[in-house]
């Protein structure tokens, strides 16, 4: 009968693992799919979604018709092809939801995974204690994660730091009843899931891993079993090390540069100069300290497991977990405890947790705003641990304090009122804590609608999109969620406006078409970027002409006309000083303008690059003033010129830029126009 009843205790365990599995999983295909439909802030997302197509057709390297044009963004170039400065774990993972129906599977399986894995260590680590209790503990602390923000908004990103917790988890759960059973094949797997977890984020990995390494060491000393068990998981990870090499040498030709550090050789660990793609910090111990602290201080009090009230939990279990005399087993627990010191500690080497905060001095400038500390994650499993363990241990000392003094229905009914109690302080603290960056994110959110209706509810077969270089000259950021498939075919291609007429060569006979916003692109402030896509016609001639009218309000102090072209450019004025300036730009073997000007260094240019840039400076004086502009793209063969339907855009301050273009027209004055015609 006692084995018999051991069988259904573990049957109702392992049915309520899977319950509160299936639970976080629904929970972030919600978040997911309603908060971030159109990915987050962190364009590290597009990389890991081109990647997981890359992986699907079977390809380590793009190779774009026009390099230039088809960057995407946080990619490296090679004479083999681009790839990505990120190792394909996560990537992999995610192509898997995409090969079940949606990439969004892989993040319900991911975050179901971990809370599952997250149970078993935690029912493993404190087994010591009794089986109900730690497989209580266990489903507590799986039950806690859905208290922290932090889980709930990284879970539900396509970003890596969840997956690599997966096998870091799956690591821990695996040596810890190695460790209890001395099972070999479990040692062996616990060792194959560290190196995934290196290969996957190496130093993520290792901060996570010290303290079990720690723990392996001491336990040689039960002779040669421990050294043939312990053995077992080295030789696993040292095998994910290699495989990790190996993948190093073929990308970047030398197993020990990493492809994050080809793309940025100086965004790496340690103190000293830092820098990636022009961004340069000298990272110092003190500024590094400071940084951390901050990261900290977010983490456990908004981003953890329910903000400050999980972080008394958390130290009030680690306190009665470790502080009481145990036996050599036992040092188990001290293992987990040991992740509250390897992970902060680590993180301080790393300037990623200076990055994330935005300005020092402002709070909420910073990605960490909206995600959160997510290079803490790891730091969430001794969190809720060690708060389940402390929250279990409470009830038990309440229960046993009821007891004498009720009967046995009036002790539960009053137990069971003070854990309702305690439940929902959590709950408010942690709904609470989530509120700030729910709503943040679901700004942007809209913002992003707003910004990507033209592409909504339409067709756009056989099509070629040109995107404007917001953030310089990469694909995918700012716009993750228009990605060309890994052969750059597909109903649609998106390329940026470089070497447009090589891109249009590329692609003959698909329809063109330019997206543009108006405004600035900051999907941050709450001022929305309303897009739309514009046919683009192709001209040929001899003799190509662009008509333009700028709107002249208000009588400005003085109007100055430049056409410019490469490094070659002339000037022009103009008396016109209200309503409405009419210019053409003529293009053959020269470029000029006609119309209610005056050249000032010279009436025309050479026709030579393959951009012609019209500007139009209006100066009020004072109280400032803006420009137009319109960029002519051409290629000229011979005598024969060719050019693109011409971009326009409104500059404030004069400050053009981007490749924007302006939207829905303009008011007050102020307007623009320009069409492609045969001279």
């Amino acid at each position: 009968m006692g084995r018999l009843g051991e069988r259904l205790d573990e049957r109702r365990f392992r049915l309520a693992v899977l319950t509160l599995a299936l639970i976080g999983g629904l929970v972030v295909w919600v978040v997911s799919t309603d908060l971030f439909p159109y990915l987050s802030l962190n364009h590290d997302e597009g990389v890991y979604l081109q990647q997981a197509g890359m992986l699907l057709d079977g390809q380590l390297f793009l190779r774009p018709p026009v390099p230039e044009s088809f960057r995407p963004w946080f990619f490296v170039g090679s004479e083999q092809g681009f790839y990505p400065k990120y190792a394909p774990v996560a990537a992999a993972m995610f192509a898997l939801g995409r090969l079940a129906g949606d990439y969004t599977l892989a993040l319900v399986a991911i975050a179901a995974a971990n809370i599952a894995l997250l149970t078993t260590v935690v029912a493993e680590t404190f087994r010591h204690e009794g089986r109900r209790f730690a497989r209580a503990t266990g489903l507590l602390a799986g039950g806690l994660l859905f208290l922290s923000p932090l889980f709930l908004i990284n879970s539900s990103t396509f970003l890596s730091y969840a997956p690599t917790t997966l096998w870091n988890l799956l690591f821990a759960a695996a040596y810890l009843r190695a460790d209890r059973t001395g099972n070999r094949a479990l040692a062996a797997i616990a060792g194959l899931a560290i190196g995934i977890a290196f290969f996957s984020r190496p130093y993520t990995a290792v901060l996570f891993a010290t303290p079990f390494v720690v723990h392996a060491l001491w336990s040689l000393r039960d002779g040669r079993i421990a050294l043939i068990r312990n053995g077992l998981t080295a030789a696993g990870g040292l095998l994910g090390v290699a495989v990790a090499l190996g993948y190093n040498a073929f990308l970047t030709g030398d197993p020990f540069t990493f492809p994050y550090a080809a793309f940025a050789p100086l965004d790496g660990i340690g103190f000293g100069k830092r820098a990636i793609l022009g961004h340069a910090k000298q990272y110092t111990p003190t500024l590094a300290l400071t940084a951390n602290a901050k990261v900290l201080a977010t983490f456990f009090g908004r981003w953890g497991i329910a903000g400050v009230l999980g972080t008394a939990l958390a130290a009030c279990g680690t306190a009665l977990a470790i502080v009481v005399p145990r036996k050599r087993l036992h040092a188990r627990t001290a293992v987990l405890a040991g992740l509250f010191v390897s992970i902060p500690v680590g993180n301080v080497l790393f300037w990623g947790n200076f990055n994330i905060l935005g300005d020092l001095e402002t709070s909420g400038t910073g990605l960490i705003a909206f995600l959160g500390p997510y290079y803490h994650f790891d730091l969430l499993v001794p969190t809720a641990a060690f708060a389940a363990y402390a929250g279990l241990r409470g009830a038990l000392r309440l229960r046993r304090l009821l007891q004498p003094r009720f009967d046995a229905r009036q002790a539960r009914v009053a137990l069971a009122v003070c854990l309702l109690v305690a439940g929902a302080a959590l709950a408010g603290v942690t709904a609470s804590a989530a509120s700030e960056p729910l709503e943040r994110n679901g700004n942007v959110t809209s913002e992003y609608k707003q910004a990507y209706q033209p592409f909504e509810n339409r067709s756009l077969a056989n099509a070629l999109v040109f995107l404007p270089t917001t953030y310089g000259r990469w694909l995918s950021h700012p716009f993750q969620a228009l990605r060309n498939d890994p052969g750059f075919g597909g109903d649609a291609v998106y390329a940026l406006a470089e070497r447009q007429f090589a891109v249009v060569d590329a692609y003959p006979n698909r329809t063109y078409y330019r997206y543009v916003y108006g405004g600035s692109w900051s999907p941050t402030t709450g001022d929305a970027s309303e897009g739309e896509l514009r046919p683009i016609t192709v001209r040929s001639g001899e003799r190509l002409a662009v008509e333009g009218q700028f709107g002249i309000p208000d009588s400005p102090e003085s109007v100055t006309v430049r056409l410019a072209n490469g490094d070659n450019q002339t000037y022009y004025t103009t008396t016109r000083d209200n309503g409405t300036l009419d210019l053409r730009l003529i293009a053959d073997e020269r470029a000029r303008l006609r119309g209610e000007v005056t050249p000032v260094n010279g009436s025309s240019i050479p026709l030579t690059g393959d951009t012609l840039t019209l500007s139009v400076f209006v100066d009020r004086g004072p109280t400032g003033g803006f420009g137009y502009r319109v960029e002519l793209p051409f290629d000229r063969s011979g005598t024969t010129i060719r050019a693109l339907t011409p971009t326009k855009e409104v500059c404030p301050a004069y400050r053009c830029g981007g490749g924007r273009g302006v939207v829905n027209g303009t008011s007050d004055g102020v307007s623009i126009d320009a069409n492609l015609t045969a001279a």
